[in-house]
């Protein structure tokens, strides 16, 4: 499809001149070679009435000439008092008589005229758009529903004239004007925000409306939720929860004419595995880190943030995720990561390995206790022995583990290593990351959730701790579905 061309005259950008307004200057030739403004009305010369000099007819006399008698004059000549001098009188009163009938047809033509022009206005005022389009066929647009599937950016701040500029800019309306002509009064359109949209080249202005606002319009926008890992969960009771690459590869689909293309969670996969960590765009402070991790599928857990993010579906994979990791990496910077080991002597990577802790462990409101028994446990060299990372490396997880569950030797296993796993978990959301970043002060040594509602004991007695599990198995919140 070649681009899109308009001449001059047709100005479809919105900003400058406004679509077909920018054409009101064009004149044609009119027949006696004088150029008239298309649409201007050139009103009829004013009627004036003929002026009378005398108040009689043209009579037959000696000379023909006007006859300015005409009352009971007597005989021509005659000098009595009905002669000459009533004549005079007469044609006198006939002249003024004449001119200020002509005065009243001129004022009743004005105020006629000015009537009509006071009626123009108002049909003017009452439906200006549909009068205008009738002089200048409305702006340019295509018909139907268009051609070629295209995916265009709103980026943050774009207003409806931005918006529709880009749309004409990649040949999607044929003129700005005519997508903001069929946005206009549509409440639909505060459904559209920064991100991707996928439409078509050569859409009507009102196509591309009800496309850009439809459920199917928006594309590559992606909800991460807090806590979720990049692979998919299995449960023990045998449910599954997607994981982030199942997230972004359902986000990346687009139609394509009537069937679905989408990156496949293998392609995303394969690019996590093969890439190296300096060039997806990882903060620099965990480029080290996860060279350091064995397990390729895995090295890179935790470093795409919980949260909504907006990437190209018509990127390759790489592409893909490393936008993802850098908005992350942006994202973790305003956070303050890189100050808060002056506050918990933790680095900005082991500070997101412990949100991703505490993001698993406990409900927000005890975020930060549980930021603050991490720390307190690390500082006496007591493993941190968390369910949470057992399960990490199961292949089916459930809340309650096994003794041979907690047995087992892996990176992540706290009942089986000290200190911190050698990743993340999760992905943390912004309430872990700050509990992680200022943990409350406190001695607490243990906790446990007691209830399903949530419900979490905190304490710095092994005894008392032990009370507390016997309390959570009582409630439910430990059973086993093995």
């Amino acid at each position: 499809m070649t681009d899109h061309h308009p001449s001059e005259a047709d100005s479809p950008r919105a900003g400058g001149d406004a679509g077909h307004g920018a054409r009101r200057g064009s004149g044609h030739p009119g027949a006696s070679g004088s150029h008239r403004h298309r649409g201007e009305y050139v009103w009829p010369r004013e009627r004036v009435a003929p002026r009378y000099v005398g108040g009689g007819s043209v009579g037959g006399g000696a000379d023909d000439g006007p006859v300015t008698g005409g009352g009971d004059a007597g005989a021509p000549g005659d000098g009595g008092p009905g002669g000459p001098r009533r004549s005079q009188r007469s044609g006198r009163h006939g002249r003024r008589r004449a001119g200020q009938a002509a005065q009243r047809r001129r004022r009743r033509g004005t105020v006629f005229a000015l009537l009509g022009l006071a009626a123009l206005i108002a049909v003017a005022f009452i439906g200006g758009k549909a009068l205008l389009g009738s002089f200048f066929g409305g702006p340019p647009d295509y018909s139907g529903t268009g051609d070629q599937g295209v995916v265009i950016e709103v980026a943050a701040g774009d207003s409806t004239t931005a918006i529709a500029n880009t749309l004409y800019d990649r040949d999607v309306v044929k003129s700005a004007q005519a997508f903001l002509d069929a946005a206009q009064g549509n409440a639909a359109m505060s459904t559209i925000h920064p991100g991707y949209y996928q439409v078509k080249t050569e859409m009507s202005g009102e196509s591309a409306v009800q496309q850009m606002t439809s459920a199917t319009g928006r594309v590559g926008a992606v909800v991460i939720p807090e806590g979720r890992q990049l692979a998919d969960i299995s449960t023990v009771k045998g449910n599954t929860t997607p994981g982030i690459l199942r997230l972004i590869s359902n986000a990346s689909c687009m139609d394509d004419h009537g069937s679905r293309d989408c990156l496949t969670v293998e392609q995303l996969s394969q690019a996590l595995a093969t890439t190296d960590p300096a060039r997806m765009g990882v903060p620099s402070w965990a480029v080290d880190r996860v060279r350091a991790v064995q397990e390729p599928q895995r090295r890179y857990e935790g470093l795409i943030m919980a949260g909504s993010w907006n990437f190209n579906p018509t990127d390759d994979p790489a592409t893909v995720l490393r936008t993802m990791f850098t908005q992350s990496a942006d994202a973790f910077e305003s956070s303050g990561i890189s100050d808060a080991g002056s506050r918990t002597g933790l680095s900005p990577y082991d500070t997101l390995v412990a949100a991703s802790l505490i993001e698993r462990e406990a409900p927000p409101n005890d975020y930060p206790k549980v930021s603050r028994v991490i720390l307190n446990r690390l500082a006496k060299g007591q493993k941190l022995q968390f369910d949470s990372t057992v399960n990490y490396a199961l292949d089916k997880q459930e809340v309650a583990t096994t003794d041979a569950d907690r047995a087992r030797t892996t990176p992540w296993n706290t009942y089986a290593m000290e200190g911190l796993p050698a990743t993340p978990i999760s992905a943390p959301g912004q309430k872990a990351l700050q509990a992680a970043e200022n943990p409350a002060p406190g001695d607490w040594l243990y906790f446990a959730t007691v209830s399903k509602d949530g419900t979490t004991l905190f304490t710095d007695n092994y005894d008392e701790h032990l009370e507390n599990i016997k309390k959570a198995q009582a409630a439910g919140v430990l059973d086993s579905g093995r």
